[in-house]
Parts: structure tokens; C-alpha cells; sequence
């Protein structure tokens, strides 16, 4: 699962962009706790949502011609402009070419082989999220794509991402790690997407999961304040209790209680 040591090609940062930021705010305060808090006048609007005073997201009020309300993934990466330059050349795209934030860090935008938007984060004097792989923070992320190989072979090309297949009960589950960082630094899985009907007729996208305590909960608090669940909360053997969920404006995210470590 997700810490906050990151390293290259391991997310360190994630933001959900909506039509209503007041309304999110008020949305995740009741699922997770978070408090919003202003990035400040020179931010364009965006801010961070807080648990117990540390950033465990970010946020911001997006426009109609800035597309649906969504999640966007960021991974840390050393340099954005050799990262932006090693997407284009392995078939991606850039969608918002490497910018300084403030001082905080250069971040870009860009798009994998089968389309789907994802960021990259190359830290200065913020290095990443301060809260991750606890409860009510991100602790795994998941790519649904048309084209495992393919998404694989790119983001190796791009992040050095190494992957291995690992089974469970119906079938395989390809994870993915950072660079010669081993099994133990796992964050993440790569989903075929004609494999899943809940995510079939969507397209492929990143999906974020937050731990939580009790997956049944979060799930009725979702609906309770608006929000849609996607996917009821699903038992997965040797992994933990799942959701998938959306907010009341449309972003899709997931949640977990993380069965306890073997031994």
C-alpha cells in the first residue's frame, strides 16, 4: 500500500476538480473528515482538504469546457520535462505542458496511450501529500485500460513502473511498483477494462482508493449526502472490503478496509 516515502513514478499527489467546490468540501468533510482550506488569493481558487491538519488531497472549481468533474492521479517524478518529453515519445500525450506552482513544485498534465489523463509531480519545497496509506487518505490507485501490455509497456517507458500478475481466487491481478523497489512498494493495480462491467461503459480512467474503517458505512454516507455507489461493497479475499463510489457531482473514487496483514 501507499506511504508517504515517495519515490519516482509512485503517486504522491492526487485533486479531484468539481463544478462545486463548496458542495465537495461539504460532501468529503462528511465521508472522511477532511476540511477544505484555501491555497490562498494568487491560487486560482484551489485549495487542500485536510485530515487532522494534514493535506490529504487537493482541490479546485472547475468550468464546463474543462470536462467532467474527475479525480486526476499525480506521480512524482524528478524532472517534468524529461517525464513530458518520454510520454510524447512512447505514444502519450501532454494535455498541459510542465508549469511552476508557486515555488511548491512543477506539475504537467499528461495522457497515456489509450487516453486517460494523469499528472506528475516533480516536488520542490512541497514534496507530496502528508497523509497517505492511513485511514481516510489515498492508499492505492487502479488504471482501468482497453490494453494492459500496452499501458504497461508505456508507463515502464515513462516511470520505469514494473509489473507482476498476482492471483486470486476467479483469476490474475497485475500489480504495478516503482523502479527496482520490489513487492513490498506496490500502490497500485492495471485492470482490463471489457473485464469489468461496472467500469465497461465508462472508458479508461484512474481510479483512486482511500482506506477507511468500515467500507459498509462510507458507502451508506455516500448515498446519504448525495453521492452514487457504483459498486456495493464487495468482500476480495486475502485483499479487504471494497466500494466504488462517486461524489455527488460525478467524480469516481473507491474505498477499502484493508484486511489485516498475514503473520
Amino acid at each position: 500500500m501507499l506511504t508517504t516515502r515517495f519515490v519516482t513514478g509512485a503517486p504522491n499527489w492526487l485533486d479531484v476538480s468539481t463544478s462545486d467546490i463548496d458542495g465537495a468540501t461539504s460532501f468529503y468533510g462528511g465521508v472522511f473528515g477532511w476540511q477544505f482550506q484555501s491555497a490562498g488569493p494568487d491560487a486560482g481558487g484551489y485549495g487542500f482538504f485536510q485530515l487532522s491538519g494534514r493535506t490529504a488531497a487537493g482541490g479546485m472549481q472547475s468550468a464546463p469546457d474543462q470536462g467532467p468533474p474527475s479525480w486526476t492521479v499525480y506521480f512524482q517524478s524528478p524532472d517534468a520535462e524529461a517525464t513530458a518529453k518520454a510520454a510524447e515519445q512512447s505514444g502519450g500525450s501532454v494535455l498541459m505542458p510542465p508549469m511552476d506552482v508557486m515555488g511548491q513544485g512543477r506539475m504537467a498534465i499528461l495522457a497515456d496511450t489509450a487516453g486517460v489523463p494523469f499528472g506528475i509531480w516533480q516536488p520542490a519545497l512541497t514534496k507530496g501529500l502528508d497523509a497517505a496509506g492511513e485511514d481516510n487518505s489515498l492508499c492505492w490507485v487502479e488504471l482501468y485500460t482497453p490494453d494492459i501490455a500496452r499501458a504497461a509497456a508505456f508507463y515502464n517507458a515513462v516511470f520505469g513502473w514494473e509489473t507482476e500478475a498476482v492471483s486470486f481466487p476467479g483469476g490474475t491481478y497485475t500489480c504495478v511498483n516503482p523502479a527496482d523497489a520490489g513487492a513490498d512498494a506496490m500502490f497500485g493495480g492495471v485492470v482490463p477494462l471489457a473485464d469489468d462491467p461496472v467500469e465497461a461503459a465508462t472508458g479508461a480512467y484512474w481510479l483512486p482508493y482511500f482506506s477507511v474503517t468500515d467500507t459498509d458505512a462510507t458507502a451508506t454516507t455516500t448515498r446519504e449526502r448525495g453521492g452514487t455507489v457504483r459498486m456495493p461493497p464487495t468482500d476480495i479475499p486475502g485483499v479487504g472490503r471494497i466500494a466504488r463510489l462517486a461524489d455527488p457531482y460525478g467524480a469516481r473514487f473507491a474505498v477499502i478496509k484493508p484486511e489485516p496483514p498475514q503473520g
